[in-house]
């Protein structure tokens, strides 16, 4: 029987920069007591929200220790590690220290496109080399591919592949993997404005972006929602709508850079190729905040 200990809220964690774009670890360190002290359940290091693919392989290891020393074995932690050279992300999984490290998000191979059966066997070659449990990252709209839910319960065998984090926004297909999977794989919700009804449809937990900012009221939905306080959690997720539509309208992490930086966590600031959100997203974000941050 797997044990997976990813559930509930799993904050995608920023990478902040300073004006000069390096990479500012103060932020980071007190990003990570901002949403442990506000009820996240997991971390999740260089994920999508990370802006990874425009890290140095120093910078990586940077930000990826900047985390474990802030969280101190606090909450367990999954460190994205995906791509599209299976080889390649076997041998950096070879020399990866696991220290403080309970498992991996891999992200289905990119640009490449490969079909379910090359799908299957890239994932199922990654949980054997893994000396931690696997999640599986389902993101078509960045990857240009699905894993189609036959696919994910075919995976969902593999004694070393715990999970999947969703993000294809097919509530069918979602709901197919949910009905057909083994009973010790979870699905975790890989979009935030969807969250509570996937919750109530059987998922176990989110990766979520806007946790970064809104941790409290984003886990107490999560809370309610376990422990069957329906009409709180609804009261919650239609609470944080729009914003969660907001935060993605200019781009991830554009939208929650923004947001975090009127928070006073971050400065606004990305690296090329992405940019900061326009000034109107920014100004229906501001006075967005102004209805939330109470909440």
């Amino acid at each position: 029987m797997k044990n997976n200990i990813f559930k509930g809220t799993g904050i995608a964690l920023i990478t902040p920069f300073k004006q000069d774009l390096s990479v500012d670890t103060d932020s980071l360190i007190s990003i990570v007591n901002h949403v442990i002290n506000n009820g996240a359940d997991f971390l999740v290091a260089l994920g999508t929200t990370s802006e990874a693919p425009t890290l140095s392989a120093t910078e990586k290891k940077l930000v990826v220790d900047t985390i474990l020393k802030a969280n101190n074995n606090r909450l367990p932690v999954l460190l994205g590690m995906g791509g599209n050279n299976t080889q390649s992300v076997i041998e950096a999984i070879k020399t990866q220290d696991f220290s403080g490290i309970q498992g991996i998000l891999s992200v289905v191979p990119y640009y490449n496109k490969p079909n379910q059966r090359g799908m299957r066997a890239h994932f199922e070659a990654i949980a054997d080399a893994s000396p931690v449990p696997v999640v599986v990252y389902n993101v078509p709209g960045r990857v240009g591919v699905n894993l189609q839910a036959t696919t994910c319960v075919e995976l969902a065998k593999h004694p070393n592949i715990i999970a999947v984090k969703e993000a294809s926004g097919n509530l069918q297909q979602i709901m197919e993997i949910l009905r057909d999977k083994p009973s010790d794989f979870d699905v975790l919700s890989g979009d935030d404005g969807i969250t509570q009804p996937l919750m109530a449809l059987g998922a176990q937990g989110v990766i979520s972006v806007a946790a970064n900012a809104y941790t409290a009221p984003f886990s107490r939905m999560m809370h309610a929602m376990k422990e069957g306080h329906t009409v709180e959690a609804l009261r919650l997720h239609y609470a944080m709508l729009h914003m969660n539509q907001l935060i993605f309208a200019d781009g991830n992490p554009a939208g929650i850079k923004c947001l975090m930086s009127h928070m006073g966590l971050c400065e606004n600031v990305l690296r090329l190729p992405l940019v900061t959100v326009n000034d109107k997203v920014e100004a229906e974000i501001i006075e967005e905040w102004k209805q939330l941050k109470d909440l």
